[in-house]
């Protein structure tokens, strides 16, 4: 990207980001407000103190002069003296008022921003989830989002009084003394330089560290989660050698970005310095002249701080800009992502399906230039029992996936009842469903809120039933709390088998006319799979269901068996059709129990 897109690209996202805050018009008014009086007292502040320290002095002189003694009353310097206090103390009251708003709307963008990647999140296809680890996610709606605002609440406003201070102060001390100014801007010219050539490297550190943030958390997340199986194949040294990698890129990207950062203040402090030293030989000459009074050197002196100390923090917080600006372009990529098909303006409705569904001639692939199925075509007829086997990685995960809606097809149409699914609204649709997964998913809740989980309104009597009906509430019930028992987000105190009993009495609860079993048995034990397999027979019943198996004697009794290689049906019929024809299913069948 050349430099002329990267500023296009910049200010855009500046832009954008300010767009956000179109809402808090109202707080943004007294903020400036507040801002533009506390510069005009900071640059008024000194030039009465100046009016004021002269005339102190001439009293001084006055009184030494008539050997008289020195006394502050109110006509004599007290009026001026609470004058100036009153001043400061006003200058403090709109300091704090601004930045006391300013901090109230840059956690309300943060908020904003998270609830719109919340609604974004729910939008994107599975796809945009199967190319993103889960930890760059994370590190995009927590550590991009908490940067933006630490720098919108802080380094925004400092940069706006810094440069509203600093033309202020400048236009004064060239009123003052034109060739003292001079010198005091020949080493900020200097500052300049050196700001601007490091801000250029800063952005670029700060986008490698949020890239590096981004992909520690992957990391991280992704071998917590699988801890059991990193002990149990003793990869405890290679897991902690690419956290050390990836923990040593994320450090070495944050020591650049933090040097490029807080190298530039002592610099700029320095020839700050230098400019004083020099200020003052050249004004110490002009008072022993008596070209500037005592009150006047002082006031520059002020603005001379004045002046500097903003032109360090613009520096430093210009190179926190640059931070943020990387943390909103990532934010915006995440808000920008291609979304799924949007729902029909009038959708068709379907309260509860009979069951008929069809695939017709349907092709679909993760990547449209490679299909994964070609013309996929079969019929499940109401209350039908529809298998589908396979080896591992032939597309039978993928094929019910497509049914509900999960991915799009690239070819062909699937139907429900003769209604297109393309044509109903995607919740329309999957409110037809209930769906097993071979990886069970509990919430942090209790036991009865994770089985209600598919009918929120579902009372205790109908929870209790549908764990009867699983074959779980015997165990419910010896635990501590029964169903009031509070499950963690892993639920690590319930064995694997007995996670995927709670996430199978959730399909018995909803009651949906369609069911989705992926490999729903796979954690239980042979006797407990039997039992399921009665209670499911019951609830499959007058159901169209679709069950997902490796162990073919749990489908025997499909009225249809869908076989599946490299992505496409190679062999479709029943358990004694199949064995009869003596192809592919029938060699997996007899492999299975020789």
């Amino acid at each position: 990207m050349n430099q002329t897109m990267k500023r296009k690209s910049s200010q855009s996202t500046v832009l954008r980001l300010f767009g956000q805050l179109k809402g808090q018009r109202v707080r943004l008014t007294v903020v400036a407000l507040s801002i533009v009086i506390y510069i005009g007292l900071s640059i008024y502040n000194p030039m009465y103190s100046a009016l004021v320290i002269d005339h102190l002095w001439q009293s001084i002189q006055a009184a030494w002069n008539s050997n008289t003694p020195f006394a502050i009353s109110w006509s004599n310097m007290g009026r001026e003296l609470t004058q100036l206090t009153i001043q400061y103390f006003l200058t403090w009251i709109f300091y704090y008022l601004q930045s006391y708003l300013m901090a109230n709307v840059a956690e309300s963008l943060n908020l904003e921003l998270r609830n719109q990647i919340a609604h974004k999140l729910n939008r994107l296809p599975l796809r945009f989830f199967d190319q993103n680890k889960a930890g760059e996610i994370l590190s995009r709606v927590t550590s991009d989002l908490d940067k933006i605002a630490d720098v919108l609440q802080t380094g925004l406003l400092k940069l706006i009084v810094a440069i509203g201070t600093i033309i202020g102060s400048l236009i004064v001390m060239f009123y003052y003394s034109v060739p003292l100014t001079l010198i005091f801007l020949l080493f900020m010219f200097v500052s300049m330089i050196i700001t601007r050539i490091v801000s250029k490297k800063n952005l670029q550190c700060a986008i490698q560290r949020q890239e590096t943030i981004g992909e520690l958390t992957g990391i991280v997340e992704e071998y917590y989660n699988g801890r059991n199986v990193i002990k149990a194949y003793n990869h405890e040294e290679e897991s902690l050698e690419q956290v050390t990698a990836a923990t040593e890129k994320n450090r070495a990207a944050n020591q650049k970005a933090d040097f490029l950062t807080n190298c530039v203040n002592p610099l700029i402090r320095l020839l700050t310095r230098l400019a004083n030293v020099a200020i003052a030989i050249i004004a110490g000459k002009a008072m022993l002249e008596g070209s500037m009074s005592v009150g006047v050197v002082q006031a520059f002196f002020q603005y001379v701080n004045q002046t500097a100390e903003p032109l360090t923090e613009a520096s430093f917080m210009i190179n926190s800009l640059q931070s943020a600006l990387a943390s909103a372009r990532r934010t915006f990529e995440l808000l920008d992502d291609e979304e799924e098909i949007p729902d029909p303006l009038k959708p068709a409705v379907l309260e509860r399906a009979k069951g008929n569904i069809a695939f017709h001639h349907v092709s679909f692939g993760y990547n449209p230039d490679r299909l994964l199925m070609k013309d996929i075509s079969f019929e499940a007829k109401p209350g039908q029992k529809i298998a589908v086997v396979g080896s591992t990685g032939a597309g039978k995960t993928t094929l019910v996936n497509l049914l509900m809606r999960f991915y799009e097809v690239n070819k062909g149409s699937i139907t429900i009842d003769g209604i297109h699914t393309a044509q109903m609204t995607r919740s329309g649709l999957r409110r037809n469903f209930g769906m097993v997964l071979q990886d069970t998913w509990l919430f942090s809740g209790t036991v009865a809120e994770n089985i209600a989980y598919s009918k929120p309104d579902a009372t205790r009597e109908e929870i209790i039933e549908a764990a009867k009906a699983a074959k779980v509430d015997y165990f419910i019930r010896t635990m501590p709390q029964g169903y009031d028992t509070m499950l963690d987000n892993e639920a690590a105190n319930l064995s694997a088998g007995q996670r995927q009993l709670i996430t199978i009495a959730r399909v018995f609860l909803c009651n949906p006319p369609v069911i989705i079993l992926d490999e729903a048995t796979s954690s239980v034990d042979t006797r407990t799979e039997v039992e399921i397999g009665k209670a499911m027979k019951k609830l499959m019943s007058g159901r169209t269901s679709f069950v997902i198996a490796h162990r073919l004697s749990t489908i025997r009794d499909a009225d249809t068996i869908l076989f599946m290689e490299q992505g496409n049906i190679i062999e479709q019929g029943s358990h004694k059709e199949l064995l009869a024809k003596k192809g592919a299913y029938a060699a997996l069948y007899y492999s299975q129990f020789e």
